[in-house]
C-alpha cells in the first residue's frame, strides 16, 4: 500500500494493493474506487467477481516495472493496486452524530493530534475490534486518513465510520450535553482501567505521542484515565494503550461486540 499522493483534478487519491485490500474494499466501501490497476494475469475469483459487479469501476493494465505513483515495483502488489479516494472514507460530524444510536454501550473514540500514521491505523482497527461506534479525528496537528493508515488498519478502516470533526474541545462539549461521560488517557490519571465500569454513554480521547493530551482538552475530560502497569515498565505507546483501554471497556460492555 502506497503512502503518497497523486492530485487528478484535484482529486487526492491514494493507492492500495494486494489482494486482501483489494477485496476490503471492493466489499465494504466500493464508493470510494476510483481506479483499479489489474496484472494481465490476474486471476484472484473473489476479487475478479467484485470488480465485475462494480462496472463503474476504471480499469488500467498493471504496469508491474512502473506501477502507480507510490506504489514499489518491488512491493507485494499480487497483480492489482486500486485508487481510492480517502476523502470519501470519512463522514463530517453532524451527519455521524444525526445518524448515531447512543446506549450505554455506545463508545468513541476521538484523536487528539496522534501524529503517526501508523497509530492511527493501529487504533483505528482497535475500535473496530472492540465494537466502537466510530472513530472522530480533527483536521489540525493530526495524521489524516492515508494508505499507511489504511494498511495498518487491516481494512478496519473500511468498517468503522471514521468523523471528520472540525475541533476536538468543541465535538467534546458537544457529546458531553449528549449524556457522554469523557475519559482521557492519561499516564497519570487517577481513575485506573482496572476498576472502572464504564456505566455511561463513553468517549474515549487520546493525546499526541510525545506531550499527550493537551490541558485545555484534559479540563474537559471527566476523568482521566490510567492503567496500572509493572514498576519495570515506564509506559505503553499510544496504540498498545488505546487496545488495552478498549478491550477494558468492551469486557464491561459485551453486547457492543455482537451489534
Amino acid at each position: 500500500m502506497a503512502n503518497m499522493k497523486k492530485g487528478t483534478d484535484k482529486i487526492e487519491i491514494e493507492y492500495i494493493f494486494g489482494k486482501h485490500a483489494a477485496r476490503e474494499v471492493l466489499k465494504e466501501r466500493p464508493d470510494v474506487v476510483v481506479e483499479v490497476h489489474l496484472a494481465a494475469d490476474f486471476a484472484d475469483a473473489t476479487v475478479v467477481k467484485l470488480l465485475e459487479h462494480h462496472k463503474t469501476v476504471k480499469f488500467k493494465i498493471l504496469n508491474e516495472k512502473n506501477p502507480p505513483r507510490g506504489v514499489s515495483s518491488k512491493s507485494a502488489h499480487q497483480g492489482i493496486v486500486i485508487g481510492i479516494r480517502p476523502d470519501k472514507l470519512t463522514i463530517p460530524y453532524k451527519e455521524f452524530k444525526q445518524t448515531l444510536k447512543v446506549t450505554p454501550h455506545t463508545a468513541l473514540l476521538v484523536l487528539g493530534e496522534v501524529q503517526d500514521p501508523h497509530n492511527v491505523g493501529a487504533v483505528i482497527r482497535s475500535a473496530a475490534a472492540f465494537g466502537l461506534a466510530g472513530v472522530l479525528i480533527p483536521p489540525h496537528n493530526q495524521a489524516p486518513v492515508t494508505g499507511t493508515v489504511v494498511k495498518v488498519s487491516a481494512g478496519m478502516a473500511f468498517r468503522i465510520p471514521l468523523v471528520t470533526i472540525p475541533n476536538v474541545n468543541t465535538v467534546l462539549r458537544d457529546l458531553k450535553d449528549s449524556g457522554f461521560w469523557v475519559y482521557g488517557l492519561e499516564g497519570e490519571g487517577t481513575t485506573k482501567t482496572s476498576s472502572e465500569t464504564y456505566p455511561k454513554p463513553t468517549v474515549f480521547v487520546l493525546g499526541n505521542e510525545g506531550s499527550g493530551l493537551r490541558e485545555k482538552t484534559k479540563e474537559l475530560c471527566d476523568e482521566l484515565l490510567s492503567i496500572p502497569i509493572h514498576p519495570r515498565c515506564e509506559s505503553l505507546n499510544a496504540a498498545a494503550a488505546t487496545a488495552v483501554v478498549l478491550a477494558g471497556w468492551a469486557s464491561r460492555h459485551g453486547e457492543a461486540l455482537s451489534l
